[in-house]
């Protein structure tokens, strides 16, 4: 007996999409619970490379469906530099600020100078923020567009669907997050930190990412959030490193 046509079209046309998450969730366990530190850089580069093929090869899509058109890397810098700037600027005044000084506390920044050099011009920048703009930001939405309905807010619900996705993509590193606050751990039960940490992490990151959305759209270009998205995590581990030597 003859397969089912509309099966096998469903099939196809989910394929590459399943592909793409299973991928990621694969890399997302990999990369936070079996991986070695000195792994993590080239791991996530290659993934995102085989992201990206799967999506070209597979599913039709063009460097200008998923942001990725090296023609709309100035309207992306264009949108994102000022903003990052912005974030940037109220970190440094957090930091120097002594009432607000004591929330950068994290002892997962308490190391030498050329391990946080490191991981602010490296690790950050290409081990992470690389990956999940271009899968979030740049492949999810485009292939999520493809397969959902032609409507007026199909847009809003692709990005929306990526979102939740990035969402829940923070929940391994969000384990560790109250722990890593002597302030917090000292006061706070064990479990409620994780379960807090980890509900507050996902809704909150899930939330970020609309507004990365919005300036990949808004661009053009994957370029204006990661640009916003490296400038946050480097002032953020730039300004709890300097919080250590401060307290």
């Amino acid at each position: 007996m003859a397969d089912d046509p509309q099966e096998q079209f469903i099939g196809e046309r989910f394929a590459a999409l399943g592909a793409v998450i299973a991928i990621l969730a694969f890399s997302n366990v990999m990369a936070n619970a079996v991986l070695p530190d000195w792994l993590y850089v080239p791991w996530n580069l290659a993934v995102a490379a085989i992201l990206v093929t799967i999506a070209v090869r597979f599913d039709g899509q063009r460097f200008a469906t998923m942001g990725l058109a090296r023609d709309r890397i100035r309207s992306g810098l264009r949108l994102g530099v000022p903003i990052s700037l912005v974030v940037a600027a109220l970190y440094l005044i957090g930091v120097s600020i002594p009432a607000t000084r004591e929330l950068f506390m994290d002892e997962r920044s308490d190391i030498p100078f050329w391990q946080m050099a490191y991981k602010v011009l490296i690790e950050i920048p290409l081990g992470t923020v690389l990956l999940e703009e271009v899968a979030f930001r740049g492949i999810l939405p485009a292939m999520l567009r493809k397969r959902l309905r032609p409507a007026p807010r199909t847009g809003l619900l692709a990005d929306g669907i990526a979102a939740a996705l990035f969402g829940l993509w923070h929940i391994l590193p969000s384990l560790s997050l109250g722990t890593s606050n002597d302030n917090i751990a000292e006061n706070v039960d064990p479990v409620v930190i994780q379960v807090s940490g980890v509900v507050v992490s996902v809704v909150a990151t899930a939330t970020v990412a609309m507004g990365l959305s919005w300036m990949r759209n808004r661009s053009d270009s994957v370029v204006a959030p990661a640009t916003l998205h490296a400038t946050n995590n480097s002032a953020a581990s730039l300004a709890a490193w300097i919080a250590q030597r401060i307290l």
